[in-house]
């Protein structure tokens, strides 16, 4: 455990478990539940599917991390499933990518990742947190509201406690 207060950008390769539970986080709960829109340049062939030249495509993420042919109980939330392998959601592993990928990766994602890591460390290393009293059950808590960006049906309300 850090010695410090103030957590910092050189901390967060030395905290692992932080690094996979984001992870966990993104895929379980994408900012987006569709990726911007692509165009198709040419006629393209997908498995048995075709790809008329000029289609708008979609890319459903929502689905691609919760596919259970590529994650094992896609609906448990298991940080442990990226410990100790190389996987993250910067765009190279299509089976990860809550910000995109390529050339329409989000723009805001590398300033995203740094403040993202860095506020949740934060956070978890200056305090202890409990539920607000009456808080929903876990499973209500999952429940998200699908639209252009995903919500939390029923929004998260957490005490911090200073330690």
């Amino acid at each position: 455990m850090l010695q410090k207060n103030i957590v910092e950008e050189s901390d967060i390769s030395r905290l692992p478990y932080l690094q996979a539970t984001i992870k966990e986080v993104f895929r379980h709960h994408p900012p987006a539940p569709l990726l911007s829109p692509h165009v198709a340049e040419d006629e393209a062939r997908v498995n048995d599917y075709i790809i008329p030249k000029n289609a708008k495509i979609f890319v459903n993420v929502w689905a691609i991390m919760r596919d259970p042919s590529i994650w094992n109980d896609p609906e448990s939330f298991e940080p442990e499933r990226f410990l100790n392998n190389d996987i993250n959601f910067g765009g190279q592993h299509l089976e990860l990518i809550p910000f995109g990928s390529g050339r329409r990766i989000c723009p805001g994602f590398p300033i995203a990742n740094l403040m993202f890591h860095s506020m949740v460390a934060t956070m978890c290393h200056n305090f202890d947190w409990k539920l607000e009293k009456g808080a929903e059950s876990k499973k209500l808590q999952r429940e998200e509201i699908f639209g252009q960006v995903l919500q939390k049906k029923t929004h998260l309300r957490a005490i911090p406690i200073k330690v």
